[in-house]
């Protein structure tokens, strides 16, 4: 399952080009350390009955986007699962979510925003390990941006599907599942969940949202844009 998280030229990379530097490899780095974090941080507080293996298979399953699970997972770490979900993986992979990079992106600089702040005689660049040339501005827009979307997209597909009938939390659950593209199981107390039952504009919603958050809807706009301004 992580190979849809990591990179999907990394094994490619690793094995056929030569005389590459660890800065060619920045972000599966990163992903490497945020997914032996997790473990940790799962296998020291979660690790309920001592049955890490399933906590471990969901902990996995999150991360790519997959959502498959056991159904002895434990449902009470579905909030986390669901933040693990919409993080996401690679900018390179058949996984979803806001992706890792954007979230440590805009995270260190809104901290170097902060410390500039209460120590303006300090420089702060925005630069980062293992990445040789500074983040532009013009890209912390962009990742403001697409997270921006993601919570107006949640917003509007959570409210949908309460407004035609489903309760909050299961609507909530669903919106992130439906933008992130990923399979509802019992480790987001959703395996009791009847899409049959589910009337026609429901699953038009679910749907056209699972288009939204597969193509994204940053990008839907800009090319919106462009063709308006052409025309």
């Amino acid at each position: 399952m992580l190979f849809s998280y990591f990179s999907l030229f990394l094994i490619y990379n690793i094995l056929f080009l030569k005389e590459k530097t660890l800065n060619f490899f920045a972000e599966d780095i990163y992903l490497l350390f945020y997914f032996l974090f997790l473990l940790i941080v799962f296998f020291i507080f979660f690790n309920f009955d001592y049955n890490f293996s399933t906590v471990l298979f969901s902990l996995t399953s999150s991360l790519s986007n997959i959502g498959i699970s056991f159904n002895n997972s434990p449902t009470n770490l579905w909030f986390l699962f669901l933040i693990i979900v919409i993080i996401g993986g690679s900018f390179f992979s058949t996984s979803s979510g806001i992706r890792f990079l954007k979230i440590y992106f805009l995270f260190k600089y809104s901290l170097n925003e902060i410390l500039s702040y209460s120590r303006p005689n300090n420089v702060y660049p925005n630069k980062f390990h293992l990445i040789d040339s500074n983040i532009e501005q013009k890209d912390i827009n962009k990742y403001f941006l697409s997270v921006l979307v993601f919570i107006i997209s949640l917003f509007i597909i959570t409210s949908s599907l309460s407004i035609l009938g489903i309760n909050f939390e299961e609507s909530f659950k669903l919106g992130i599942l439906t933008l992130m593209n990923t399979v509802n199981s019992s480790m987001y107390g959703l395996n009791n969940f009847d899409f049959l039952e589910l009337n026609s504009y429901s699953k038009l919603t679910m749907i056209i949202f699972m288009i939204i958050g597969r193509v994204e809807l940053l990008t839907i706009l800009i090319i919106v844009k462009k063709f308006i301004l052409k025309n």
